[in-house]
């Protein structure tokens, strides 16, 4: 998949009809005329335009994307610093990140998610540094769909201004997750807990990108007790 500014892990090229299941997405923002790759707008893997290096790392991209599915690595690009390719464990994962995260805006910027036409990340070769651009998350603890018939299949949704939260500690109240979430510098609108069950709770920030914005934050924070907070994109409101 890639990401770029405007125009834009597994790729395909216009031309690669015969990729359209590709893992890697390109993914960069949408302040140019067009991509700094000529990366088709349909399957098979995507790019995203980055906004800034200092707001923008392999990690960030990690949690965004791993929302539609398993990341297995990710490589922003060396001379163009603005865009990125993803790879995703399968093809159709590929599609739902595409699908879900093309156009939505991260720190100010609108991302352009497309399929490139690598079919997969290549590592730095040993000995060669890459300054931490090129990350491989094929083994990460944080991969949400490495259990096959796990119910986060079911919880795929568009981002929204509402995140679902799960795994608070009975220790932790809302003032202690509002205080969380607003230290970023967000807004916080509205809060409740489930009735039935207080280890899950929705939270509604001030926009759909400050909730993007905080699922990359808060995702797999440390809330003690050895819970770690779980957040996702919630299809609910408060």
């Amino acid at each position: 998949m890639v990401l770029w500014p405007s125009c834009g892990p597994r790729c395909l090229w216009p031309a690669d009809m015969s990729r359209l299941h590709s893992t890697v997405l390109h993914s960069a923002p949408s302040l140019f005329p067009c991509p700094l790759f000529p990366i088709p707008l349909w399957p098979p893997a995507p790019l995203l335009p980055l906004l800034s290096l200092k707001s923008v790392t392999p990690h960030c991209l990690f949690i965004l994307f791993g929302v539609y599915g398993d990341v297995m690595r990710v490589k922003i690009l060396f001379n163009k610093k603005e865009n990125a390719l993803i790879q995703m464990s399968d093809g159709t994962q590929a599609q739902l990140a595409m699908s879900h995260l093309n156009g939505q805006r991260l720190h100010g910027r609108d991302m352009r998610v497309a399929f490139s036409k690598h079919t997969t990340v290549q590592l730095p070769r040993e000995g060669h540094e890459d300054q931490g651009l090129t990350k491989d998350y094929s083994n990460s603890p944080l991969h949400r769909f490495k259990k096959p018939g796990s119910k986060n299949y079911s919880n795929i949704f568009p981002p929204s201004a509402t995140l679902h939260l799960s795994n608070i500690p009975p220790s932790v109240v809302e003032d202690d997750l509002r205080r969380l979430f607003a230290s970023s510098g967000a807004t916080v609108k509205a809060f409740k807990f489930f009735q039935k069950d207080r280890k899950m709770a929705l939270i509604q920030m001030g926009s759909v990108e400050e909730a993007i914005e905080s699922l990359i934050e808060f995702h797999n924070h440390d809330l003690g007790e050895n819970h770690h907070l779980r957040v996702s994109f919630s299809k609910s409101t408060i």
